[in-house]
């Protein structure tokens, strides 16, 4: 059997495809006895809206392009599930697509979402695209004026609304956690050292040493490449100085140490406390459970998609850009000491 189009129903009552739509989709413009008609008859012969002849005669695709860099970070998928929260609530799809870290391809990914495919675009940049400054493409995405939202991964040289998570005060804390539960000898151990997050994280930290008269040791920062082997760096680390805290910057990071830490015969939390960073279900089901640092990943992202859906249907009432900044909370389980009173 033919599926019945607009087309055909505009044809059996002599209108255009266009006052069909809108009857269709109750519009107030359409005489209530018309839109009657057209809406019985499109029920007896079984019509089903074609979305892409809607969106493209409504000149929207309802459509959101999200872009991250990794989706093996929990704290994207946990964006990722808040943007499609909001999304779905209002009526929107969501394009999801992963860059890999690659400028190359975070750019070419942009060039297909900026061809109509989507109405607007959220976005975490990859660490290449924002420290080399290698956003062109994005500046003329944003020079076109689609609605455009930067997260966690942002840059300066973009106008557009932004969500970014207070790195630096997520340091700063973190790090008097340890001091206040009676820990000294603190390391960091990063894998993420040349991104901005990280260094804001480590600028915290510094930060926190220095409030409480500890002094600096340039020694208890491991730098952890993705070809270096973690488990012989952590054995430099561990015989450089007695540790007795390790900040770890992200979740699968943290979860290794405590593994390493533990084989070493260490007590955790006895003799060494572990935070890492990012709530993921992985911390959670260790042992000892893990104190973790949550960014809010899906209030994040129910944050970008009410900005940007909010800027691409009502562009005239919401003109000044905003950055929002994002508080980050310590989840306290196990592998930490008791918080001395």
């Amino acid at each position: 059997m033919k599926k019945i189009t607009l087309k055909d129903i505009g044809e059996h009552f002599g209108v255009s495809i266009s006052t069909v739509s809108k009857a269709v989709r109750d519009s107030h413009e359409i005489s209530k006895e018309l839109k009657l008609k057209i809406q019985t008859y499109a029920k007896e012969k079984h019509y089903k809206p074609n979305k892409l002849a809607l969106n493209l005669l409504n000149k929207s695709t309802r459509t959101i392009g999200v872009v991250v860099p990794n989706i093996l970070n929990y704290f994207f998928i946990q964006v990722l599930y808040g943007i499609e929260q909001i999304a779905n609530e209002k009526g929107y799809s969501i394009i999801s697509c992963v860059s890999d870290e690659s400028n190359e391809k975070e750019g070419k990914t942009l060039e297909v979402l900026d061809a109509g495919t989507v109405d607007g675009l959220i976005i975490s940049l990859t660490d290449d695209s924002r420290l080399n400054k290698n956003i062109g493409y994005l500046k003329e995405i944003a020079e076109s004026q689609i609605p455009l939202v930067l997260f966690d991964r942002v840059t300066d040289l973009i106008a557009c609304d932004k969500v970014v998570v207070d790195d630096y005060e997520s340091g700063f804390k973190t790090t008097e956690y340890f001091i206040n539960i009676g820990c000294k000898n603190i390391a960091v151990v990063t894998p993420i050292s040349n991104s901005n997050i990280g260094k804001l994280r480590i600028e915290g930290y510094k930060k926190a040493l220095l409030k409480n008269n500890i002094l600096f040791d340039e020694g208890m920062i491991l730098n952890i490449g993705p070809k270096q082997d973690l488990d012989l760096e952590m054995s430099f680390l561990l015989n450089y100085k007695k540790v007795d805290a390790l900040l770890c910057l992200d979740e699968i990071t943290a979860v290794q140490v405590q593994s390493i830490v533990k084989e070493r015969g260490y007590s955790v939390p006895g003799d060494i406390s572990i935070i890492g960073f990012t709530n993921g279900q992985l911390s959670q089901y260790v042992t000892p459970a893990m104190t973790m640092v949550s960014q809010h990943g899906k209030y994040i992202g129910e944050m970008a998609a009410k900005m940007l859906i909010k800027r691409i249907e009502e562009p005239e009432t919401y003109k000044a850009y905003e950055t929002k900044v994002i508080k980050t909370s310590l989840i306290v389980r196990e592998s930490t000491r008791k918080l001395e009173k």
